[in-house]
């Protein structure tokens, strides 16, 4: 029975999960950011961590026995986790220096009986906690329905937004073609069907699009598809109109999400893939259950989504014009009104989102705009809220990192100014151009087929290395064509500590960012983050294939930061050369004011 807890405190949402816990005869659960798919980003009725700490970040877990709970984040999150959870209530513990195993070690009797959802949680981390915590004495235990969910009267339905059409022109494949080739690898790999969970990889298979995890333009579903090339959409009927069945056509079976569950009973005695990082625990167990063989193997559409093909590539140019000029609009703007200081940073965040809906082609943001002041911009994943918000003081750095949805592609830029008055300390100026030299030589990089992100990495790093100081996240990430704005496999950063994708090779085609940055803890921050195309080059006598980066985000670099001096020849040449090509894309889209600002804003150093 759902117990009526609308507006529980933090307190009171925590005894009432521990009351529902003893009901259940268990002695603990786990709470982590995600959803049956496993997504980054997820819908309100998935925030169940958020609902039971108040932590707003993107990363993070919490676990709970009947006398003691704790909230595990990473270093990016050290300083709002504190602001946004109660110590009172929640131990702090920072990953992976402090790991659940041992905390639930030392918290818990032996015999105690820890539960989890397996419909949040992969194979690999059932695996990974059984191995610690079992020798202790302690049991990990699949709940058969979400405890929380139990005590969370006013918890959100999912979305009920009907799934769109993805035009082919845009796409530069049609469905069929895509399922004939997940068909293809099923019969070299020897599986009957796959399971394909993740919400991007649903939309890019069948070519559809949705409305329903906030930014990202995906629908709530699952696919099963089959080594004939047929497949099974499984998805709320509300969601599906008649152009949505036309589309997937007569090879494509509709089915209510609900019977997703029982249909993976259906396999009897046929293999099954499953990918290790997409697949919850709830999908292999109903496969097990119904007699099925299943395999753990990368979802065939991670890399050929990754791989953009041509309409994909004009289509990301298209939208990068679009947004270099809506971005250089708010530029200008900022520059007139937050010396004033009467700009704040949700004001600034509201501004710049203004800009890009002038554009009709804009559908959404691609994620919630980093609108960071001062010492904030020294948080590199600092998310402005009514009770963070703070004025853009005069006479400091500002970072926004932002980005838009539009018809043809993803954006995701950061840019970094001085708001004036008076002049940049030679400290912000040194760190700056030291994060600019290494995002040119990134920039600039050729290097051979086979290379993988963690090669790369350092190329960015070097100089602010040479200062004794570096930055704490990864350099690249891949980004979707109207998807994910964070999109594997393919990642440029330090290897090891977790970063998932650093080892994977790169291929021309693949969207990265190009993202170094500097932090200087409550002073001020510096990123400068431009989208980048892997693709082939030509190198006078060269043995192999080699590959290079077009850069495909223009916006103007702010000069105030910029210490010449500090520049070679050849990275002065690459700034002016970039400041060309951001007038040629601009100039058409843009007049007045607007077009003398980035005239000057441009103009050779």
């Amino acid at each position: 029975m759902l117990m009526q807890t609308p507006n529980l405190s933090g307190a009171a949402r925590l005894v009432a999960l521990r009351e529902e816990l003893k009901r259940r005869g268990v002695h603990g659960f786990i709470i982590p950011i995600s959803d049956e798919h496993m997504s980054e980003y997820v819908g309100d009725y998935a925030q169940r961590l958020e609902w039971l700490t108040g932590f707003r970040g993107s990363a993070g877990f919490a676990a709970v026995t009947l006398d003691q709970a704790a909230i595990f984040v990473d270093g990016r999150y050290t300083v709002q986790v504190r602001e946004q959870v109660d110590g009172q209530l929640f131990d702090y513990k920072s990953v992976p220096a402090e790991s659940l195993g041992q905390w639930l070690a030392d918290v818990c009797q032996d015999g105690a009986q820890i539960a989890y959802d397996p419909w949040l949680h992969t194979w690999a981390w059932v695996e990974a906690l059984e191995a610690q915590v079992n020798p202790k004495g302690i049991t990990l235990v699949p709940a058969d329905s979400n405890p929380i969910d139990a005590v969370w009267a006013d918890r959100p339905a999912p979305s009920t937004a009907q799934a769109e059409v993805h035009d082919e022109a845009m796409a530069g494949r049609s469905s069929a073609e895509k399922r004939a080739a997940v068909a293809d690898w099923l019969v070299r790999e020897g599986h009957d069907a796959v399971v394909i969970p993740a919400l991007d990889s649903v939309a890019w298979l069948l070519n559809i699009r949705g409305a329903d995890v906030a930014h990202t333009p995906v629908a709530l579903s699952y696919v099963i598809a089959r080594k004939d090339g047929s497949a099974e959409l499984f998805i709320a009927p509300e969601k599906v109109t008649p152009e949505l069945t036309r589309h997937l056509g007569n090879a494509v079976t509709i089915r209510d999400r609900a019977a997703f569950d029982s249909a993976l009973g259906e396999y009897t005695g046929q293999s099954v893939a499953l990918d290790p990082d997409f697949a919850v625990v709830g999908i292999a167990q109903a496969l097990r259950a119904g007699g099925a063989k299943f395999a753990f193997k990368q979802d065939p559409t991670i890399l050929a989504k990754a791989i953009k093909n041509k309409a994909e590539q004009d289509g990301q140019r298209d939208a990068q014009a679009r947004d270099g000029a809506a971005v250089s609009r708010f530029l200008r703007w900022l520059e007139i009104e937050a010396p004033k200081g009467g700009v704040d940073e949700l004001g600034a965040a509201a501004r710049l989102q203004a800009f890009r809906e002038e554009d009709p082609g804009l559908s959404d943001l691609s994620f919630d705009t980093i609108s960071a002041a001062a010492g904030h911009a020294a948080l590199p994943h600092y998310k402005v809220d009514e009770d963070s918000n703070i004025p853009i003081p005069p006479s400091s750095i500002y970072l926004v990192d932002s980005g838009g949805q539009y018809p043809g592609g993803t954006t995701d830029i950061t840019r970094t100014v001085w708001v004036g008055p008076g002049e940049p300390t030679a400290e912000m100026r040194d760190r700056n151009t030291r994060v600019l030299k290494g995002h040119i030589q990134l920039a600039r990089a050729v290097f051979p087929q086979g290379t993988v992100g963690a090669q790369l990495d350092v190329l960015a790093r070097q100089y602010l290395w040479e200062a004794g100081v570096d930055y704490g996240h990864g350099t690249g990430h891949g980004v979707g064509s109207v998807l994910a704005v964070h999109e594997g496999p393919q990642r440029i950063a330090k290897p090891g500590g977790g970063q998932a994708g650093t080892g994977h090779e790169l291929h021309a085609g693949m969207i990265c960012s190009n993202e170094p940055g500097y932090y200087k803890p409550g002073a001020f921050g510096i990123r400068i983050e431009n989208l980048v195309l892997i693709e082939e080059r030509r190198v006078e006598g060269m043995e192999g294939r080699y590959l290079g980066f077009e850069t495909l985000t223009f916006v103007p670099l702010d000069r105030k930061l910029i210490d010449k001096r500090m520049l070679t020849a050849d990275e002065i040449a690459w700034v002016d050369a970039y400041h060309a090509k951001v007038r040629d894309v601009l100039t058409p889209r843009l007049s007045g004011d607007d077009l003398e600002w980035v005239e000057r804003e441009t103009a050779p150093l």
